[in-house]
């Protein structure tokens, strides 16, 4: 008996310093590889050029090479709300070339949107780090005769069937927010779809539409000389660039629809390794603290975030129900 505990004895001591063999070699197969990065880094954004995710990208980009010592190209690739560029990088290699620069709408959103999508953002990516909350403005055309949201919502209210409203494609949280105001309110709302933020504004400005939830960066220099007028902000707090504009929540109006927000984020493809994303993380987290990053966020109207895989994973687990429902109640399902 003692003979063959002896045995087992040696036995386990055997597997474990094998074990231990095998993890020094991995840690060791790590160290050989952390020439990481060697070759460029892609950014994709899964929209068009010259728009907010797109500037934002850009400036990471230019930061986060000069820290990881290799150029970082930006490569927009629009379509399908955001699906076709986020798809390309959830197929990615996971090697740390490829990441998206994306909006919650390619990363959330749209999972409860379609009825198909080509991939499932919380299986083939791994949230890497939000970058900014993203709320928006609603504004309105200087002749809709209301200055707050209490009086916006009685306006449309009293004009059942009369009244359009725009957003940037079907799905975008200004389709959503303005389905979810034309429910509550049983107006009947008229939802006119653009192919960007820009010429559904100059419609906002020439009377086609009669209100809209758009990004400030499209908004505030169309408020700030009367052509249009602000009714609210989204979100919990004012904005830095508008801080006269009350948030919508502020004015008495509480819903979730109006108090949550997008926002703009980093994903990889999963799998990427730990290391890889550590490093990768620690440059954008440099890239955080650089003027003009900084700058191209609160100019368009964002506020920072810029946090961990870990808590960016818990924001997301806390938005999804909210996004849902919101969905759900605005019947935006697209089959």
């Amino acid at each position: 008996m003692t003979h063959r505990n002896f045995d087992r004895r040696r036995a386990l001591q055997t597997i474990a310093g094998a074990g231990a063999a095998c993890l020094l070699s991995g840690r060791a197969a790590w160290a050989q590889k952390s020439d990481y990065p060697n070759k460029p880094i892609r950014f994709i954004v899964p929209f068009n050029p010259g728009g907010a995710t797109d500037t934002l990208a850009r400036v990471l980009a230019r930061s986060m090479a000069a820290t990881l010592g290799q150029p970082i190209v930006v490569e927009n690739k629009s379509g399908a709300s955001g699906m076709l560029g986020t798809d390309q990088v959830a197929k990615a290699a996971p090697d740390g070339y490829t990441f998206a620069i994306s909006l919650s709408t390619s990363l959330l959103i749209n999972q409860f949107l379609y009825a198909r999508m080509a991939y499932n953002p919380r299986n083939d990516l791994l949230m890497l780090s939000q970058i900014a909350a993203a709320p928006v403005t609603l504004v309105a055309h200087p002749a809709v005769p209301a200055g707050n949201i209490r009086e916006l919502l009685a306006w449309v209210k009293a004009n059942k069937g009369k009244v359009s409203y725009g957003s940037w494609g079907v799905g975008s949280y200004a389709h959503l927010a303005g389905a979810y105001m034309s429910k509550t309110t049983r107006s009947d709302m008229v939802h006119v779809a653009y192919k960007g933020e820009s010429p559904m504004i100059q419609d906002l400005i020439g009377g086609q539409l009669q209100v809209c939830f758009s990004s400030a960066q499209n908004t505030k220099p169309f408020i700030d000389n009367g052509r249009l007028k602000a009714i609210g902000v989204t979100g919990t707090q004012r904005m830095a660039i508008l801080p006269d504009v009350p948030t919508i929540r502020e004015q008495g109006v509480a819903d979730d629809a109006y108090s949550i927000f997008g926002w703009a984020g980093m994903a990889a493809p999963a799998g990427t390794p730990e290391g890889i994303v550590g490093q990768v993380h620690a440059a954008l987290m440099k890239a955080s603290q650089d003027a003009a990053v900084q700058e191209t966020i609160t100019s368009a109207g964002f506020v920072p975030v810029f946090n961990t895989p870990a808590e960016f994973s818990s924001a997301y687990a806390r938005d999804v129900p909210v996004w849902q429902e919101l969905i759900k109640i605005a019947d935006a399902r697209i089959d």
